[in-house]
């Protein structure tokens, strides 16, 4: 993503259109706007054309751009679950790992990133039912190996609104309950964790239809993104009016939602409940 918006940045400055930069690579219009939107993978001679058709000659800042190109093709850690793991998803992986801020409402269930195994393993046993197990235990250990990014020096920031249904949900079983709800205590009193929960008495709130994500991240050149998932697939937004809807609606639920200090009391009493 951060080196198409270079690209187009690097095309627009030297005044080309995008079939005048398709012309230079005897490709179409659409396959330039492809590969400046990152819906297509970078090919180094392509991109090395671009670079001379425009106008960038030095060979350190030519050599410089195809070695970021070649790191940018480099498959992801998760691309060893690639037995497992949705195509659609695991975009939502990158963008995971890269991001400087997560924020979340989830409605359902206890977010990935904060799953015990037992936890997640329920979870996934209830929304496939129908795979092997074998299936599902890759999926576990894939949904454990992303939490490692929490614990990184650089780890993003995790802000997760949750519904009271998300703790009172029995899933798994009384110690499978008993086991999440004392990891999110414990989340609670990471530096960048910040958990808040939604009462029922707070009524309806503006993202009732469901659960999202937003990344923001540390480079300019990458816009903040938004994503939802359904039975079939997910969707990312880009948009800046589209993800200012989410983050308008994330922000109101948080002023509806109980504070995050109090979140590990009301985790406490669920707990004690069970």
């Amino acid at each position: 993503m951060v080196l198409g918006k270079r690209l187009q940045d690097l095309r627009e400055k030297a005044g080309l259109s995008f079939e005048q930069a398709g012309r230079a690579l005897d490709v179409t219009h659409a396959t330039i706007r492809r590969m400046e939107k990152a819906e297509v993978g970078l090919k180094i001679p392509y991109v090395e054309k671009l670079l001379t058709t425009y106008g960038v000659t030095a060979p350190d800042e030519i050599g410089g751009f195809l070695a970021l190109c070649r790191e940018a093709n480099r498959p992801g850690w998760w691309h060893n679950f690639r037995d497992v793991l949705p195509e659609w998803f695991s975009a939502f992986v990158s963008l995971e790992g890269e991001a400087a801020v997560i924020r979340a409402y989830e409605p359902h269930y206890v977010p990935g990133l904060l799953q015990v195994p037992s936890y997640a393993q329920a979870v996934l046993r209830a929304g496939l039912p129908n795979a092997a197990p074998e299936e599902i235990d890759r999926l576990v250990t894939l949904r454990v190996e992303r939490q490692g990014l929490l614990d990184r020096p650089d780890a993003p920031l995790l802000w997760v609104v949750m519904d009271e249904t998300v703790v009172r949900r029995p899933i798994g079983g009384r110690e499978v309950m008993r086991e999440q709800l004392g990891a999110l205590i414990e989340a609670t009193e990471a530096p960048n964790v910040r958990l808040q929960v939604i009462p029922f008495t707070a009524g309806p709130h503006p993202a009732m239809y469901g659960p999202f994500h937003i990344f923001r991240f540390h480079l300019k050149e990458i816009p903040d993104i938004a994503y939802t998932e359904s039975l079939v697939g997910g969707a990312y937004f880009d948009d800046r009016d589209d993800v200012s809807a989410f983050l308008e609606a994330l922000d109101r639920m948080c002023a509806q939602a109980a504070p995050a200090q109090s979140t590990k009391a009301i985790l406490d009493g669920v707990r004690k409940e069970i």
